[in-house]
């Protein structure tokens, strides 16, 4: 593998790893491993710190192909807790309010679920990195500020309800760049007529790129001793 002209490798990310983490980490590792001091790396797509799973990670002039992978294709598996918010729509923040859960059922949320497949507007969650005046609006929504984020155009290609054992359901959504899932916990639960927020999120694929294609961070040296090693010999 030749890191400066340019590779592409497949990460799982862990939970609680910002995707700069990830990213800082093997821009360390491969800087020190290949002896030099500067190299380009970057991702392509922002995992937030309570997900895991699929992250492109490009280096050298593999950089340039970041945003044909942003445009691809996600798919995600989402667990949702309904009757609660969080300000964050996670568990970021704490529950913020309840709501009643009673008068859900499966057969409900299974037809609420399909009325969100589509070309449908979203308005992004106040914790998230959108840019208002500049700033990011999670940097502005932890100091208590107020935040309008304008809604945006996006495509839910499916939605599959994979286990209901209410008040916890878990779904599959396969979308478009720029979809929110936590934005999507919260509308779901609005459109139940009760609340819910995200507990669990695992990006499944990104285009073609799949989980069980990824390795862990643990393999990460191993995997780079390998790489440099047959690219020495």
């Amino acid at each position: 593998m030749d890191f400066i002209k340019g590779e592409v490798i497949y990460f799982d990310k862990p939970l609680h790893w910002t995707s700069f983490d990830l990213v800082n980490k093997f821009r360390y590792k491969l800087s020190r491993k290949l002896n030099i001091k500067k190299i380009k790396v970057g991702h392509a797509g922002t995992l937030d710190p309570l997900a895991t799973g699929v992250m492109i990670i490009c280096t050298g002039k593999a950089t340039k192909r970041i945003e044909e992978f942003q445009y691809q294709t996600k798919e995600y598996v989402a667990t949702l807790k309904l009757g609660e918010t969080t300000p964050s729509f996670d568990l970021e923040t704490e529950i913020d309010a309840t709501y009643p859960t009673e008068h859900i059922t499966c057969e409900r949320v299974e037809k609420v679920l399909q009325t969100f497949v589509g070309t449908i507007q979203q308005t992004p969650p106040v914790f998230s990195a959108c840019k208002v005046d500049g700033k990011r609006a999670y940097e502005l929504a932890r100091k208590g500020k107020e935040v309008e984020l304008k809604s945006k155009t996006l495509v839910i290609d499916e939605i599959d309800l994979l286990s209901c054992e209410l008040p916890v359901i878990q779904i599959r959504v396969v979308c478009s760049k720029g979809t929110y899932i936590r934005a999507l916990a919260r509308d779901i639960g609005q459109a139940l007529d009760s609340g819910a927020h995200l507990t669990g999120l695992v990006r499944t694929r990104v285009g073609e790129i799949t989980l069980e294609q990824c390795m862990s961070t643990e393999e990460m040296d191993s995997f780079l001793d390998e790489m440099i090693k047959i690219e020495e010999n």
